[in-house]
């Protein structure tokens, strides 16, 4: 489906890229503005900006339900964390002594 009539984008073009631009980093902001600068174009009437948000909410959306972790997963990453963060606190902290006071 063609979403942007000035530049000639599709609505596959679109998501080709939202879809790249999660792989590098799945928490950054995909904006518009991203999406038109990876295709090397620019929004010119704006009038497919609102169309191309939609796309963005929904690959993004999708991206994030696919990569997301089931429970017994989940509950196993906050093990790990809780047993490395023990390790972690057992000696003194930056050198101190405990009865130093931080300013």
């Amino acid at each position: 489906m063609l979403v942007c009539q000035c530049n000639m984008i599709s609505a596959a073009e679109i998501e080709d890229v939202v879809l790249s631009l999660l792989r590098q980093d799945p928490w950054q902001l995909v904006v518009p503005a991203k999406v038109y600068r990876e295709l090397e174009r620019r929004a010119r009437c704006s009038g497919c900006v609102p169309n191309v948000v939609d796309i963005i909410v929904r690959v993004t959306e999708n991206y994030h339900r696919k990569q997301a972790c089931t429970p017994g997963q989940l509950s196993s990453v906050q093990a790990q964390l809780a047993t490395l963060k023990s390790r972690k606190t057992r000696g003194p902290h930056e050198g101190r002594s405990k009865s130093s006071r931080a300013a």
